[in-house]
C-alpha cells in the first residue's frame, strides 16, 4: 500500500512538473504573440510534412526491394546493404512521424481545454454562444484529420514489420534462393504500402482543411 501510494506521488509531481514545464513553454511564446493556435497550426503542418517525407522514404524502399527481386547477379551484399539503409531511414521518418502526432496531441488538448475555460467567462450570452459554435468546428475538424493521422500512423507498423522481416531474412541467406523467396513475398508489402500511401493522402489532406480552418 505504501508502495503504491509513493509511486502515485512520484507520478503526481512528475504530471505537476512536464504542466509547469508546458505552461512556462507556452507563457514564453505569448509574449511574442504566439498562442496555442498558432502553435498547434504549426504543429499540424509539421506533423503533415514528416508523413510526406516518410511516405516517400517508403516508396523508396519498395523500389529498392522490387529491384533485388528483379537482381540478376552482381553484388547481392551492396544490394543488401542497400535495403538495410531503406529501412533504417523508414524507422527514422517514422519515429518522427510519432513525435510530430504526439506534438500535435498535446497542443490540441491543452488550447481545448483553454478554450472551455475561456468560453466559461464570456459574460455576453451571444458571444458566448458563438465562441461555442466555433470550438464545436474546430474539435470537429480536428477529429477529422486526428483520425487520419493516426490511421496512417498504424499503418506504417505493418509495414516497417514486413521490411524488417526481409532485412534479416536477406542477412541470413544472400543468395540467390533468398532472392527468389522474397518475389513471391513482395506482392503483400507492395499490397500494405499502397494502403499507407493512400492513408497518408488522406491524412495530408484533411491536415491541410485543418490548417485552412485555422487560418
Amino acid at each position: 500500500m505504501k508502495r503504491k501510494i509513493f509511486l502515485l506521488t512520484i507520478s503526481m509531481v512528475l504530471l505537476t512538473a512536464v504542466i509547469g514545464c508546458r505552461s512556462t513553454y507556452y507563457a514564453a511564446y505569448e509574449k511574442l504573440g504566439v498562442y496555442k493556435r498558432d502553435l498547434l497550426k504549426k504543429d499540424v503542418v509539421k506533423a503533415r510534412d514528416a508523413q510526406a517525407g516518410a511516405q516517400e522514404q517508403f516508396k523508396d524502399a519498395l523500389t529498392r526491394l522490387k529491384e533485388i527481386t528483379r537482381f540478376d547477379g552482381g553484388n547481392l551484399e551492396k544490394a543488401y546493404n542497400s535495403l538495410k539503409s531503406d529501412h533504417e531511414d523508414c524507422v527514422a521518418r517514422a519515429d518522427a512521424v510519432h513525435k510530430r502526432i504526439k506534438e500535435v496531441e498535446t497542443v490540441s488538448s491543452d488550447l481545448f481545454a483553454e478554450w472551455e475555460r475561456e468560453i466559461q467567462q464570456i459574460s455576453t450570452p451571444s458571444l458566448r454562444e458563438g465562441s461555442r459554435e466555433k470550438l464545436a468546428a474546430t474539435k470537429s475538424k480536428y477529429d477529422d484529420m486526428h483520425q487520419a493521422l493516426k490511421s496512417a500512423e498504424l499503418t506504417m507498423d505493418p509495414v516497417l514489420r514486413q521490411l524488417n522481416d526481409y532485412v534479416l531474412y536477406m542477412k541470413h541467406n544472400l543468395n540467390a534462393q533468398a532472392v527468389a523467396s522474397l518475389k513471391g513475398e513482395a506482392v503483400n508489402i507492395t499490397t500494405e504500402i499502397n494502403r499507407l500511401i493512400e492513408a497518408m493522402n488522406t491524412s495530408i489532406a484533411r491536415a491541410d482543411a485543418f490548417i485552412k480552418h485555422m487560418e
